[in-house]
């Protein structure tokens, strides 16, 4: 009896020692992660801003298949929430507290494991570095009294076990985001008139591996140029191909603004007027990068030759910037729509 008591008394010493310790340790942890994203900062902000898309590269739903995620009413900015269910990694959820458009996000997440309810801070930071992006992801919290006396027998600590899950949670981000900049479709939308019209411009030659790059800066001197002088933008701008050499790899392009009506210049100005005729043209419309001009190009004189139509030598092709960078920082949305000029065929009627 004697030996119970003093077996029961020493058990009871080791758990209020135990108990004494596990309340004085820090429970403190600080998580982050780094990473370099080629995207803009926009577009990466956009898809961490916006709870639906995490389903896509956040890693903790892709180890748990018995994950169900439910949304909030709000999806995105302050206010946005979102909650998951899992037998696997537990029950949670995360709110967005503060969203700072393109810089910051701070939210609040909490975890309800079998040692109770935990809530921790979490912060994003994106910093633009040119065309990449510096993305910042980091969780700050405090262990609860059960998940410290949980984690005195792991051989590594909490902040230590989540850190490969941020950098898993980053690299799918930078992947999930290069899929979506770099999709594309093209659309061969058919016969079509352009009604043209009087317009300004400044014409250069150059590479064509240049043409993408200079032809953003000369429409700006355009419509800067339109701006200073009160002179009326008629629709989106546009570039002519004057001369289009493959063979030597060369160009000759007008960048350009349709005007109301003729605009009488000066001289010694840069800018000048053109016209151009109402034209029977094959419209195609491409949905990405600039980089797949090449290929709508391609497919639209493929279609031409296909369907027995015939492009007008004397006439100039044109690419009109429905949607560009200064419109949506994703290349996946800029819209692009190609016109090449056609020889009107007996067999045709009018539309």
């Amino acid at each position: 009896m004697k030996i119970f008591k003093y077996l029961l008394f020493l058990t009871l010493i080791f758990i209020i020692g135990a108990s004494i310790y596990i309340a004085t340790k820090d429970g403190k942890f600080q998580v982050e992660q780094k990473l370099m994203m080629e995207a803009p900062q926009e577009v990466v902000f956009k898809e961490v801003n916006d709870y639906t898309t995490w389903a896509y590269w956040e890693p903790w739903s892709q180890e748990a298949e018995d994950m169900i995620v439910e949304y909030g009413k709000k999806t995105s900015g302050e206010g946005a929430s979102y909650s998951w269910q899992s037998e696997e990694m537990g029950d949670g959820e995360m709110t967005t507290i503060k969203s700072n458009p393109h810089s910051t996000l701070e939210q609040k997440i909490t975890f309800k494991t079998p040692f109770g309810e935990s809530t921790s801070d979490v912060y994003w930071e994106f910093e633009p570095q040119g065309d990449s992006t510096l993305v910042t992801w980091g969780m700050i919290g405090e262990q609860s009294f059960m998940e410290k006396a949980a984690f005195i027998f792991q051989e590594e600590s909490l902040s230590e076990m989540m850190q490969p899950m941020f950098e898993k949670g980053l690299n799918n981000l930078q992947e999930e985001l290069k899929v979506k900049m770099d999709s594309y479709t093209i659309n061969i939308d058919g016969i079509t008139n352009h009604g043209g019209g009087y317009y300004m411009y400044i014409t250069t030659a150059s590479k064509i591996r240049q043409v993408s790059d200079r032809m953003e800066k000369m429409i700006s001197e355009v419509g800067n140029f339109m701006s200073t002088n009160n002179i009326e933008q008629v629709g989106k701008p546009f570039v002519i191909y004057n001369e289009w050499n493959e063979a030597q790899g060369t160009a000759i392009y007008s960048a350009a603004y349709f005007t109301p009506s003729e605009v009488i210049t000066t001289s010694e100005s840069s800018v000048l007027t053109g016209f151009m005729p109402n034209q029977r043209t094959l419209k195609t419309t491409l949905k990405g990068d600039y980089e797949n001009l090449k290929e709508a190009w391609d497919s639209s004189y493929a279609y031409i030759q296909k369907n027995g139509l015939q492009a007008d030598e004397d006439a100039k092709a044109f690419e009109v910037y429905v949607t560009g960078p200064k419109d949506n920082a994703n290349p996946a949305e800029w819209v692009t729509n190609i016109y090449i000029p056609l020889i009107k065929q007996i067999s045709e009627t009018d539309d």
